[in-house]
């Protein structure tokens, strides 16, 4: 007897239906085929001692598990679930009072029946309802986060049984219920914690105004961290789109929190600057999702950027650039979204102290150079903002204005771009800046001064426009193309020709 049982697999943060066909006929042995990997072999183990604890029996005749498309690589045991009913029901042991072909069936089996949750259950429930399917069965600790999917009925089981009385019309199962969106509305820190540094925090709110990558300079002990913790809370709330955007990438990679059905505040990630190139761009069999796709609609914190590898640093380009990256193989090529804000942290000289207004650089002659070099000319080219973060004098109070406050100010100014653009500022199209003929002479004058090039150029009229938005100005004057370039430190001729 034929039957076909419909899963899902999660390639990249997308993911593919998968038919389960079961057919148990004349002869003897156990076959899985379709291309499964390892795990997916092994299952056979799992599921004879499955089915022999639930009550029933593994059939003793030829049993053929094809997964079809067969030339789509099958990773993972949370094809456990769908394969154990497909059995029951072809070899009769199963009769279905609800139609399979509505469900998408997936779930790990303990030894016990009880399920174990799996990977990608949102990309997942959202191919689901994109190809016409009622609803989905799946492990419990899955359903809040398959729920977020409007229109797709979510079955959240605790055991194999729950399942088999349900298909077979013995048991009835409520779907979880959806939670309605609400965003983020309390953060642990705030920008009134820093005390002084007005001019970092202004670079700051830039940057969040117009989603635009920045790097902080500054000796150790300046606020540099405590600035770049605290962006995300005058950041604009995520949007439902963005949230689902962003707990894709966190559902396929694994990294879901427990209990959380959707993302509500924007990522900050932070990796360690000895993290490897595949980690930090993403890859491995199957291929995942690095830090990169991770910090996708959040923050990507990169302290101390001259300790990361070069060849770490050198795959920023094309992603900061394209706000994804292709990640390919020989048998397949995905997508993962990389549409993160780059705040990257460094300090001015190896012992950290060079220009300090107390102490002394120990620094040889010709180490600071050396130091900057290890960030290349191309990298800083597509970072927006360079600020040199000084430090603050002791008992300097702190400055008042909290995170809400400056967050209003963002919120208006990405309303505008919006509105304006379709998108921020950080993406614009140059030719729609409106810049008044004086600024574009006195943006000309500093980019033969300072020898800047035309991406630079680019950079500065975006981030000039931001700075408009911010005034609520149409257009963009000298006074804010002169605090754009003011935010160019690392491009001054008189910092490449430092020396202690």
């Amino acid at each position: 007897m034929l039957v076909k049982i419909f899963g899902s697999a999660v390639q990249g943060v997308e993911a593919i239906t998968i038919t389960i066909e079961v057919n148990v006929g004349q002869g003897t042995k156990f076959y899985i085929v379709g291309l499964p990997d390892n795990a997916v072999k092994e299952s056979g183990y799992r599921i004879e001692t499955v089915i022999k604890n639930a009550g029933y029996k593994m059939p003793r005749l030829r049993t053929i598990v094809n997964m079809a498309p067969a030339d789509i690589r099958k990773a993972g045991t949370a094809y456990d679930l769908p394969i154990t009913v497909g059995i029951l029901a072809a070899s009769k042991q199963l009769s279905f009072a609800l139609p399979p072909e509505r469900f998408v069936i997936m779930g790990e089996l303990s030894l016990d029946g009880t399920l174990r949750p799996v990977r990608g259950a949102l990309p997942m429930a959202l191919q689901a309802k994109k190809e016409g399917f009622h609803g989905m069965i799946l492990p419990l600790q899955n359903a809040r986060e398959a729920a977020m999917v409007e229109g797709l009925d979510v079955y959240g089981v605790k055991h194999l049984t729950e399942v088999l009385g349900f298909l077979g019309g013995e048991v009835k199962l409520e779907s979880f219920p959806a939670e309605p969106y609400t965003e983020q509305a309390c953060f642990d820190v705030d920008f009134a914690e820093v005390k002084g540094q007005n001019v970092s925090k202004r670079a700051m709110e830039i940057a969040a105004a117009g989603g635009h990558n920045i790097i902080l300079i500054g000796p150790p002990g300046a606020g540099k961290t405590m600035l770049a913790k605290r962006l995300p809370t005058i950041m604009p709330p995520l949007t439902l789109q963005e949230a689902l955007e962003t707990t894709k990438v966190y559902s396929a990679a694994g990294k879901l929190p427990e209990h959380t059905g959707i993302f509500r505040g924007r990522p900050f990630r932070s990796p360690h600057h000895t993290i490897s190139d595949i980690a930090l761009v993403g890859g491995g069999n199957p291929p995942l999702p690095g830090e990169l796709s991770l910090a996708h609609n959040g923050v990507l914190f990169l302290d101390e950027l001259p300790e990361y590898k070069r060849t770490a640093l050198e795959v920023l380009r094309q992603p900061v650039e394209d706000r994804k990256v292709t990640v390919s193989r020989a048998r397949i090529s995905l997508d993962f979204p990389t549409g993160f804000m780059l705040v990257a942290s460094m300090n001015p000289c190896p012992c950290g102290y060079f220009n300090h207004p107390e102490k002394t650089c120990t620094c040889a002659p010709g180490a600071v150079q050396k130091y900057i070099n290890r960030i290349s000319g191309p990298l800083l080219d597509r970072i927006d903002l360079h600020v040199e973060v000084t430090p603050v004098a002791p008992g300097t109070a702190a400055n008042g204005e909290r995170s809400a406050a400056i967050r209003e100010r963002v919120i208006a100014a990405r309303n505008l771009q919006w509105a304006r653009n379709g998108h921020y500022n950080a993406e614009m199209n140059v030719s729609l800046c409106h810049a008044e003929p004086a600024a574009l002479e006195l943006l000309e004058s500093a980019m033969k001064r300072l020898q800047l090039s035309a991406r630079a150029y680019d950079r500065i009229l975006r981030v000039s426009r931001t700075i408009a938005d911010l005034a609520d100005s149409e257009h963009i004057n000298t006074t804010h193309i002169a605090e754009a370039i003011r935010f160019r430190t690392l491009d001054r001729e008189q910092w490449g020709a430092y020396q202690c």
